[in-house]
């Protein structure tokens, strides 16, 4: 409904307790690096070869470096034949972190650092901006919401940053020519002067437009901004995040055009109709958002409705709910829409901007757009009008074993056939013989109390619950796909984790509940028959009870959708231990991809950052940062010489890691 799911609780450190010795490859003490308080600290320059003169491409100014999210830099001054020699330019630190252990909530820092306007911007869990020198990261301007500071829809305090605007003629000694904008937790989306980080005082009220006005009905809690919005032209297309699992009748699913320049409401979207949001709620935008100007369409990502987890309250078709929906730009009228989950009861939101691409598949231009999934499908349409590129089939799913009362599923479910999903879907993990010896056969037992007929198995209140593979917190998390349309190759990384589900009809609920920890756990879904619990599936030590890898990076032809290669990403770590690279990691956050045959992307538990071989997957570069980079990287130009920045800001989802870090890498000066 809103955000990432809980997958930290595996890695518990008694996984490297000395029967398991023998597994892991090499102990390292953990580094700490205490946060500088918003400094920066320049790295000594060495050598340069060449400097690039500035081209187009140059600049990373929105959330996906571009309006179609394909995360691609036509930048190639760091390339396959030297990115052995980058190295730190430079780093800053905000000073806005926490870990929780204090009266604040901890945070999760997901931003993409924005390079426009010769500056590179950034907005922090704290809900402020930092405007900084993009080759040194001096600090030119910094300004403070001074929002509240309270975990009001989420379990920390997060942001994925900020937006940029400028006039298509800008006129000078104007104020607000050129204006980035953030949003915080509690509804407030401000617009400051990019070039002095004062507030604009003509948007909205001096400078301030509060969305909660819009929420109007079941407004159980703020329409939460943490999503930057999305600019497109003069129009900011703004989704927000609730609150999971939490109740059955929620704020219903909007997204807002506002003017870029006044804040003025332009059109709002509705994803359900009037009928539903009475009896439901979310089905709205948390995540980003991918336009084509050229077209005058918007392609937003519905998430599913409320309560996540039973759906007796729509037996109705619903039929935005959990798609891709195509809306016209300056009205907010639907143009077409595909639904990719017919009565979700899975909480697998279309949690990622869809990417646009153009691709020539049996000699034929389309104007494609691929959209991933939690359940690791890409779905392949053409973006004018929404029909298949590849064929997509609905076929035949299972009906559950009759244990909730008022559901009704689904017979069938729309799959690709083209590209080939990315994770087994059609039958049951297999169990982990390591975790299951040193479980004492506890992952055998629990395999054998869950239910599962494959993907779309329904949530049970028999036994321990249903086992959900893929589960809507691994597949392809809110970082997307990343494409270069030079070689039509596109990347992404995908993450293997079994969780497992089980309702508890109302009263058993209240006797059961326990708490829930970083989106897992017990829920109450108030207002539904039926409460939730939802758990990784873990053996006592806290070890996986599936097989390996739990991470992988795959790139894949687009000319064909076959795979090109694919390959572990990063290594699953936790308190300085580090497993075999052939496991890799679970990730949040997504790739970039370069004209310079690069794939750059962090993601990953060992707080790593790497450059990949576009063209064959292999690994080229890495450096240690500072936490986990939960966030895209940015890649720019300035004054001739490239850089690559990455947000080092952790997230307990995958690991109790937290970081303050900004780390801008170059080749080294001439």
């Amino acid at each position: 409904m809103t955000h990432e799911r809980s997958i930290a609780p595996w890695m518990n450190p008694l996984l490297c307790t000395a029967a398991l010795a023998a597994c892991v490859l090499a102990v390292h003490a953990a580094s700490a690096q205490t946060p500088g308080g918003a400094k920066a600290t320049v790295a000594a320059p060495a050598s340069l070869t060449a400097e690039a003169p500035n081209r187009a491409g140059a600049e990373w100014n929105s959330f996906h470096g571009q309006l179609g999210a394909q995360k691609y830099s036509p930048l190639d001054q760091i390339n396959v034949g030297n990115v052995d020699k980058l190295e730190k330019a430079w780093q800053f630190h905000t000073g806005d972190v926490s870990d929780g252990s204090g009266g604040l909530p901890p945070t999760v820092w997901s931003a993409t650092p924005i390079f426009a306007n010769n500056t590179l911007y950034i907005g922090t869990p704290f809900y402020r901006v930092f405007a900084l020198d993009p080759a040194s990261g001096e600090v030119r301007w910094e300004f403070d919401t001074h929002s509240t500071l309270e975990a009001m829809t989420q379990p920390a305090l997060k942001t994925r940053g900020v937006a940029y605007w400028e006039a298509e003629d800008p006129q000078a000694g104007q104020p607000c020519q050129k204006i980035v904008y953030i949003g915080t937790m509690d509804a407030q989306l401000f617009a400051l002067d990019a070039d002095t980080g004062r507030k604009c005082e003509a948007f909205g009220r001096h400078g301030v437009v509060n969305i909660n006005e819009q929420n109007t009905l079941h407004a159980k809690y703020p329409l939460s901004l943490l999503q930057p919005p999305t600019v497109a032209g003069d129009h900011l297309i703004l989704g927000w995040a609730g609150k999971d699992w939490a109740y059955a009748q929620a704020p219903p699913g909007t997204l807002f055009s506002l003017n870029a320049r006044t804040g003025d409401l332009e059109w709002t979207f509705h994803a359900l109709d009037a009928e539903m949001r009475k009896v439901s709620g979310t089905a709205n935008v948390w995540t980003a958002v991918s336009v084509d100007p050229k077209l005058g369409l918007v392609y937003v990502p519905v998430s599913s409705p409320s309560p996540n987890y039973w759906g007796g309250y729509w037996p109705d078709a619903v039929p935005l709910a959990t798609s891709t929906t195509a809306l016209d730009l300056e009205t907010g009228e639907v143009v077409w829409s595909r639904q990719w989950v017919h009565h979700d009861v899975w909480d697998y939101d279309i949690n990622a901007a869809p990417t646009l691409m153009d691709i020539t598949v049996g000699g034929k231009k389309i104007p494609a757009l691929m959209q991933s999934t939690k359940q690791g499908f890409l779905f392949v349409v053409n973006r004018k009008t929404g029909e298949d590129v590849w064929p997509i089939e609905e076929r035949p799913v299972p009906q559950g074993d009759g244990s909730v009362k008022g559901e009704q599923l689904s017979p069938t479910q729309p799959f690709p056939t083209r590209p080939a999903p990315l994770l087994e879907q059609a039958r049951k993990p297999e169990v982990w013989r390591l975790a299951d010896i040193a479980g004492a056969g506890e992952c055998t037992r629990l395999w054998e109390q869950l239910e599962y007929h494959g993907m779309y198995t329904p949530p049970t209140t028999r036994g321990e619950g249903a086992l959900a593979y893929p589960d809507s917190a691994g597949g392809v998390q809110w970082g997307g796909v990343a494409f270069d349309p030079a070689g039509q190759t596109a990347v992404v990384n995908v993450s293997h984790i079994v969780q497992y589900i089980k309702l508890f009809e109302r009263q058993a609920y209240d006797e059961a509940d326990s708490g829930a920890g970083n989106e897992s756990g017990f829920a109450p879904q108030q207002g539904a028959p039926y409460g939730m619990r939802l758990e990784v599936a873990t053996n006592w030590l806290g070890m996986p009870c599936w097989r390996p890898p739990y991470g992988e990076l795959v790139a894949l032809d687009m000319h064909t959708g076959s795979v090109k290669w694919r390959r572990p990403v990063g290594v699953s770590q936790k308190y300085g231990f580090f497993m075999p690279e052939s496991w890799g990691s679970p990730t949040i956050g997504g790739p970039a991809v370069t004209a310079g045959g690069l794939v750059f992307i962090g993601a990953s538990m060992d707080a790593k950052v790497r450059a990949y071989s576009l063209e064959t997957g292999e690994e080229l570069w890495s450096d240690q940062a500072q936490a986990p980079v939960v966030a895209n990287p940015a890649v720019y130009s300035y004054k001739g010489r490239e850089y690559v920045a990455f947000v080092a800001g952790g997230n307990s989802i995958i690991k109790e890691q937290v970081g303050d870090q900004l780390v801008v890498y170059a080749l080294p000066r001439e």
